[in-house]
């Protein structure tokens, strides 16, 4: 295609094509993982929605000849404020690049402009687990961010919290080993132990259905492993089942063992852990879906065509009772 003899309204639907491409090449990992529950924000209905909980009693009481039945107690539990945040970046496609025949790199600058809205949802939604043990962190563009759950914890903690007990309940894996058959094992005993209601009844009623990990090669083959062989991979004879085959869909979020920036964080390359995409809590809204911003002139000083990318969306997560994580470093 000759760029040069193109008008700027057929060349900005070009742009909205090639940028819809790169958009739709993102692969937006946390979003579809089953980690978040995504809702879709109504325009003109501000910029917050409040998430709640409440939890009815687990067990139906004793009856007697004639007598009244008692009433289920119901707690209300945590509550949340979302708010949106909007996220943007431009580029710049110069008078030479248009004019000069370089339709290649008009390609990758629009392709990866169509990409940089959804990345950095990715990011941001990963991040809720790369500072799991902190009530808070500052984002690549300085910004802080409150990452506390309902009970004014962190996301992983120790001693969390309910409303209808004095019950506490944790969801970090003691010593924090690395992702192991005895690991895993004890991953389980934990759900089994510590996933309670806000009475600090024992729940059973939401499965707990995705492995996840990080991208580092050691812990995702360890993970294949256990899930997709037919024999105990530690068993001394062949043919003894394995009873980890299929039993979990794995997940593996390549932006959690990173900085805030985006860049490689080698100290979190083995968390991994257990959620359960039924039960969770943790809420992702979006008020403005990636979108291209269009120009409708050049710019005049420098006769540039500017595109835009444009997005809305924000993240809240009311309680740890559908996450368990291991940081995979021995910590105590």
């Amino acid at each position: 295609m000759e760029l040069s003899t193109i008008s700027l309204p057929d060349f900005v639907k070009l742009g909205e094509v090639i940028f819809t491409k790169g958009k739709d090449s993102v692969s937006s990992i946390m979003r579809t993982s089953g980690f978040y529950n995504v809702t879709n924000e109504a325009k003109n209905t501000g910029n917050t929605r409040e998430f709640s909980e409440i939890d009815l009693e687990e067990y139906a009481s004793n009856k007697g000849e004639s007598a009244q039945s008692s009433r289920a107690k119901t707690q209300q539990g945590y509550t949340k404020i979302m708010k949106k945040k909007r996220v943007s970046k431009d580029i710049g496609i110069s008078y030479e690049l248009i004019n000069e025949n370089k339709y290649q790199d008009v390609v990758r600058k629009l392709t990866s402009l169509g990409k940089l809205v959804g990345n950095r949802m990715d990011l941001d939604l990963a991040h809720r687990i790369t500072f799991a043990t902190s009530t808070s962190y500052t984002d690549k563009d300085g910004d802080t961010v409150t990452t506390t759950v309902g009970d004014g914890l962190a996301l992983a903690s120790t001693a969390h919290t309910v409303k209808g007990s004095s019950t506490t309940y944790r969801n970090i894996l003691a010593n924090n080993p690395r992702l192991s058959k005895g690991a895993l094992e004890g991953m389980e005993r934990l759900v089994v132990e510590e996933t309670v209601n806000q009475f600090g009844e024992k729940v059973t009623d939401f499965p707990f259905d995705k492995l996840w990990t990080t991208d580092d090669p050691n812990t995702v083959n360890t993970a294949r492993e256990y899930l997709q062989s037919t024999a105990d991979v530690e068993g001394a004879n062949s043919g003894v089942k394995n009873v980890y085959a299929s039993k979990y869909a794995h997940v593996i979020f390549p932006r959690v063992a990173t900085l805030a920036g985006g860049g490689k964080d080698t100290t979190k390359r083995f968390y991994w852990g257990l959620f359960s995409s039924t039960g969770s809590n943790a809420n992702l809204g979006i008020w403005e879906e990636s979108r291209m911003k269009a120009p409708k002139e050049e710019d005049f000083s420098t006769d540039d065509t500017i595109f835009g990318a444009r997005g809305g969306y924000g993240i809240v997560i009311l309680n740890g009772t559908f996450f368990k994580i291991s940081k995979g470093n021995g910590d105590a």
